[in-house]
């Protein structure tokens, strides 16, 4: 959950500051002066949501780093480390790429991979999961993130923020191109008017928060995909079903901490704000799991 919103929120800075850089330099006049030039603006907006999303790809592993905390593991130093390691390279091995870098940080039972590529990613697990879970759970939930890598989700996702964003940047000048001349009349010859800086405002904060709710539905998406590829990975879905019921505290005999419970990855909220989640609800989860062969 973490790892995503920081890769929107980077990526909607950049962007941003795309738009306003090229605002200054007067583009946004050119393309309004004499009409408004579809060709030129899709260009302007490939350029404006792309941008974003890719330095934000690029990014991650190291915002992952900073953001967590995550000490990467050069050379293991205790048996648990040993461990982990031999059994993310184990799992890679299967998943057919490269062995990433192996990151434990101290926190709340989560895990998270991240990283442009595939070949070069980054697998990291919490302090909590580690003391909250038994092995095979542990190696499921490493299961599911290497299959994260190996479906080349952070990139899909990466394709899929440029597209919308590409877009928003359209859609919010085409409108405020069309109202300011049709609403506010404004024929001036120097560029366009109030209305149509208003307007592209107000239209990409309403088409911003549409593209979020397609982000966060290809983020649901991916879970399942990542769920599914961890029962492949295994051989079985029960030790991700195990795991999954261990995060959602649905399995009373377990004594867990209170704040387990909270764990990011129990995502999924209820009515509107299920939109915008970017997990499903566990108890979804399992039911796809134990329709796995």
């Amino acid at each position: 959950m973490k790892r995503i919103f920081l890769f929107i929120a980077t990526n909607l800075a950049v962007m941003l500051v795309m738009s306003v850089v090229l605002s200054l330099l007067g583009v946004n006049r050119y393309l309004t002066s004499n009409g408004l030039n579809l060709g030129s603006l899709m260009a302007y907006s490939l350029v404006v949501g792309f941008t974003g999303a890719i330095i934000s790809l690029l990014m991650s592993k190291p915002m992952a780093k900073w953001s967590t905390g995550a000490h990467v593991i050069d050379a293991p130093s205790s048996s648990t480390e040993l461990w982990l390691v031999d059994t993310v390279k184990r799992l890679s091995d299967r998943a057919g790429i490269a062995m990433p870098e192996v990151a434990i940080y101290e926190g709340e039972p989560n895990a998270f991979a991240t990283g442009a590529f595939k070949n070069s990613a980054l697998v990291a697990v919490s302090t909590g999961l580690l003391e909250s879970m038994t092995k095979d759970e542990v190696e499921a939930v490493l299961g599911h993130e290497i299959a994260h890598v190996a479906n080349g989700d952070m990139v899909t996702l990466t394709l899929i923020q440029g597209v919308v964003n590409t877009f928003v940047v359209f859609l919010a000048r085409v409108v405020g191109y069309l109202i300011d001349k049709a609403v506010f009349r404004n024929n001036d010859d120097r560029g366009p008017g109030i209305g149509y800086m208003v307007t592209v405002f107000v239209c990409e904060i309403l088409f911003g928060i549409l593209a979020s709710i397609i982000v966060a539905w290809f983020s649901r998406y991916r879970e399942f995909r990542a769920d599914a590829g961890s029962a492949k990975l295994l051989g079985t879905p029960q030790p991700m079903v195990k795991a999954l019921a261990r995060l959602g505290g649905l399995e009373s005999a377990d004594s867990l901490p209170q704040n387990f419970r909270s764990f990011g990855i129990n995502g999924g909220g209820s009515g509107f704000a299920a939109l915008f989640s970017s997990h499903p609800p566990i108890e979804q989860r399992i039911a796809a799991l134990r329709n796995v062969q």
